[in-house]
C-alpha cells in the first residue's frame, strides 16, 4: 500500500523551521507539515494568516532546499474576531497556503463553549475559498467541539462542503478522553470523511495522565486496526508524523526514522 507519509515539524519545535525540515528530509520523509518552530525566545508558525511574500518565499525555499513538499500547514481560525473578521483572516491563510503550496491546511477546531455556533459557518465560507485555491481543510480531532468521530462527522454534516473534511489523529482520541474512547471502535464510522491522517500514539500513565510524547508502536493505539479501517472506508492518505518519544534533536532523528520504516511496514501488511 503505498501512501505519502509525511512528518510535521513538531519533534523539532525547538530548533528553527529550516533545520526541521532539513532534518524531516534526511530521515526519509518526501513531505512536511508545518507546525510552529523557534524564532528567537518564542515559537511561531512561520505562515499565517500575517505572512508577507518574503516570509512565504523563505519557508518555500527552505522546504525546496532540504527536498520535502511543504504539503500541510497549520491553521488557525481567529473566531474572537467574529463571524466576517473570521472569514476573512480565514481567506488570507488560504491564499498565503496557496503561494506556499501547501494541499492541506490542519484545523484544529475550538475548545470554547462561546464559539461552537459560529465555528462551522466560518468553516463553511473558507471551505468556498479553499475550493477556490486547490486547497483542503482538515480538521483533525482536539477534544472541545472536535472531541471524537462523533463530533467530527455532526461538523462536517453542518459545514457540508467537499473542502472540508477530517484529519484523523487516534493518539488524540486517547488524550482527551483519557481513554474512554479508543479508536479502533470508531475508525470506521470516520474513514469515509477521512482526507488525511496523523501518527499519533498515547500512553496513560497511572493517575490517568495521557501522554502522546511517544514512538508509534509504543502506545495503546493499534495501528494496524487504525489504517486498516482508514484504507478499508477509502482514505488514500497523506499521512503525518506528529510525536515521538524523544527530544533531543538527534534521538529525534532516529525515532522519526524508526517511524517511517514502522508505518510503511503496517501499510505493507493491509
Amino acid at each position: 500500500m503505498e501512501l505519502t507519509i509525511g512528518s510535521t515539524t513538531r519533534p523539532y519545535a525547538g530548533l528553527s523551521y529550516a533545520e526541521a525540515f532539513a532534518r524531516i528530509g534526511k530521515a526519509g520523509y518526501t513531505d512536511v507539515a508545518i507546525f510552529a518552530n523557534q524564532v528567537g525566545d518564542e515559537k511561531v508558525i512561520p505562515v499565517s494568516t500575517e505572512s508577507s511574500s518574503a516570509d512565504i518565499a523563505a519557508v518555500k525555499k527552505a522546504a525546496a532546499d532540504a527536498g520535502v513538499a511543504p504539503s500541510m500547514l497549520l491553521g488557525r481560525a481567529h473566531l474572537d474576531k467574529g463571524l466576517d473578521g473570521a472569514v476573512t483572516a480565514y481567506k488570507k491563510l488560504l491564499d498565503n497556503a496557496a503561494e506556499l503550496g501547501t494541499q492541506w491546511i490542519l484545523e484544529l477546531g475550538t475548545s470554547k463553549e462561546e464559539f461552537y455556533e459560529i465555528y462551522p459557518k466560518v468553516m463553511r465560507q473558507a471551505a468556498e475559498h479553499a475550493k477556490k485555491v486547490g486547497i483542503g481543510i482538515s480538521l483533525k480531532p482536539h477534544g472541545g467541539i472536535s472531541l471524537t468521530a462523533r463530533e467530527l462527522v455532526d461538523l462536517c454534516a453542518l459545514v457540508d462542503h467537499p473542502s472540508f473534511s477530517v484529519s484523523y489523529d487516534p493518539g488524540n482520541i486517547i488524550y482527551y478522553t483519557k481513554g474512554e474512547v479508543r479508536p479502533e471502535s470508531e475508525v470506521g464510522e470516520i474513514a469515509s470523511l477521512t482526507s488525511t491522517a496523523i501518527i499519533k500514539d498515547c500512553v496513560l500513565h497511572e493517575d490517568s495522565r495521557p501522554d502522546v510524547n511517544v514512538t508509534a508502536g509504543d502506545g495503546l493505539v493499534d495501528f494496524y486496526t487504525v489504517l486498516s479501517g482508514l484504507v478499508g472506508g477509502g482514505f488514500n492518505g497523506p499521512l503525518y508524523v506528529e510525536c515521538v518519544g524523544s527530544s533531543a534533536p538527534n534521538d529525534v532523528d532516529r525515532d522519526l526514522a524508526f517511524t517511517l520504516g514502522y508505518v510503511k511496514g503496517v501499510l505493507t501488511s493491509l
